[in-house]
């Protein structure tokens, strides 16, 4: 079903380059959205993933991921024959990499994916071939990994191929819509880079392309992250401020707000997701000595899931066998997405403490997909549990009766049962 949010009939305005063939590296929460939306506007598109199962589902005209309306647009682009996916790349016009940058454990970034890529498809880039990265990269990502190990020696960028960096900006649950709608920044190795790159996206994208260097476009979706990690800092900060002084935290970000000037954000478990817990990382990476607001962020985000850990286990000590229900494991509400979820780690660990009985739930997560440990049903999370903790503000918890949550202990991270 199509919502109205998500068009999916018209990504766009403009038409593609009929005939163009373009490879993306890459199928999952970026990759499969964008692969399919340009074959929708008349490219030949081959998507590339190192996962067989993955390939042989999308060319069943199936999704492995869950993004509002992306199996209809899937199965159009499959259908048509404008889509097809294997395991190894092929020659095209334009090439796409669309892989993981996460992080190692002392959060340095890890470019093992974006690497590989480059090099798998250095024996299929040719002259004339457009070379983009849209995957979120630390600074100089595209000169220093992409340039290198992705273009064959002997063409020049800029003249006899293309090489630019074009970060996502999308949030998941809003892919299809903000692909084609948001503003894009396209950065390349030269201004003619840059251009090649920007004309390819103004076939598709309704919004903006602003064209930039690739470094500055690398460091501009880096510094949005950065932006919203603080500012949720702050709040997560103020929360645990307000549990020191027996304050409603809400009502305070409420009261502050109506000063005309002030904006807070609203606390939460932690910061999770591909982006905001990931990327602040690569600036600090970047310049140790020049990003200390930054690096106290992250570890102010990065500590809130085990403030709420102890504040669950204080809760707990008042039942001599507490059952504890715990609501939602994705990072974000309505969405399967578990990419460094705060409502995950704080589960885990709550486990590995051995709190009390553990009761998890989410209607997003398919025990198909997570096997960790067992998923149990809302009603009986919610019949069974002395505390009950809200994790993820889905939206079938947000109707829990409060008649019901009168009769447990409850702990709200989100502040949706106040």
């Amino acid at each position: 079903m199509t919502t109205e949010e998500n068009p999916v009939v018209t990504v766009s305005s403009k038409q593609g380059l009929a005939g163009t063939r373009v490879c993306v590296m890459g199928l999952g929460y970026i990759g499969l959205p964008t692969a399919s939306i340009l074959a929708n506007k008349g490219y030949q598109v081959w998507g590339v993933d190192v996962r067989p199962d993955v390939v042989e589902t999308i060319n069943r005209g199936q999704i492995h991921i869950e993004e509002p309306d992306l199996d209809i647009l899937v199965r159009s682009a499959v259908n048509s024959g404008q889509l097809k996916a294997g395991v190894e790349p092929r020659k095209a016009d334009v090439f796409i990499i669309c892989v993981p940058t996460p992080i190692n454990a002392d959060h340095s970034p890890d470019l093992s994916y974006v690497e590989t890529a480059a090099k798998t498809i250095r024996p299929f880039v040719e002259r004339g071939n457009l070379v983009i990265l849209e995957s979120t990269s630390p600074p100089f990502t595209t000169e220093k990994t992409v340039l290198p190990l992705g273009i064959p020696e002997g063409l020049v960028p800029g003249s006899d191929v293309f090489v630019a960096h074009c970060p996502e900006r999308v949030l998941p649950g809003r892919i299809l819509l903000e692909a084609v709608q948001n503003d894009r920044v396209v950065g390349g190795i030269t201004p003619a880079c840059a251009q090649r790159a920007k004309a390819f996206y103004e076939t598709f994208v309704n919004g903006h392309v602003l064209a930039t260097s690739a470094t500055a476009a690398e460091v501009t979706k880096l510094v949005e992250n950065s932006y919203r990690d603080v500012n949720i800092a702050f709040a997560n900060e103020l929360s645990i401020l307000c549990d020191e002084f027996d304050l409603d935290v809400w009502e305070i970000i409420s009261l502050a707000n109506r000063h005309p000037r002030v904006n807070i954000l609203s606390p939460g478990p932690g910061v999770g997701g591909h982006c905001i817990s990931v990327d602040p990382w690569f600036l600090v990476h970047a310049a140790p000595e020049r990003t200390r607001l930054i690096r106290t962020a992250r570890e102010v985000n990065d500590s809130k899931p085990h403030v709420v850990v102890e504040q669950i286990a204080r809760l707990a000590q008042q039942f001599a066998s507490p059952r504890i229900g715990c609501l939602g494991l994705t990072y974000k509400a309505n969405v399967d997405d578990l990419r460094e979820s705060p409502s995950l780690e704080i589960v885990r660990e709550l486990r590995e403490r051995k709190v009390g009985e553990i009761l998890a739930c989410d209607p997003y997560v398919s025990p198909k997909r997570f096997n960790e440990f067992p998923l149990h049903p809302l009603t009986e999370v919610v019949s069974r549990s002395q505390v009950l903790v809200l994790l993820t503000d889905h939206r079938q918890f947000r109707d829990i009766p409060h008649r019901v949550l009168q009769e447990k202990v409850v702990v709200d991270t989100r502040g949706v049962w106040r």
